[in-house]
């Protein structure tokens, strides 16, 4: 049986559990997401999915 679950539920997840059980403060976190949007829309965003994709076929096992 396959579950297909979207990355923001899964990032939600551990955003949750991150802050719950290991005390990440919620201001760490929104600055951190907020860092990410940010990096989207500059020149390095082509490099940071290219390398976020060939991350995601090595763990699968489908890395030519």
């Amino acid at each position: 049986m396959n579950v297909t679950l979207p990355l923001v539920v899964v990032l939600g997840l551990i955003t949750w559990g991150a802050v719950k059980f290991l005390g990440v403060r919620v201001w760490l976190v929104v600055v951190i997401a907020l860092f990410g949007f940010y990096l989207a829309d500059t020149f390095l965003a082509p490099a940071i999915d290219n390398g976020t994709r060939d991350g995601v076929d090595v763990v699968n096992g489908t890395h030519d």
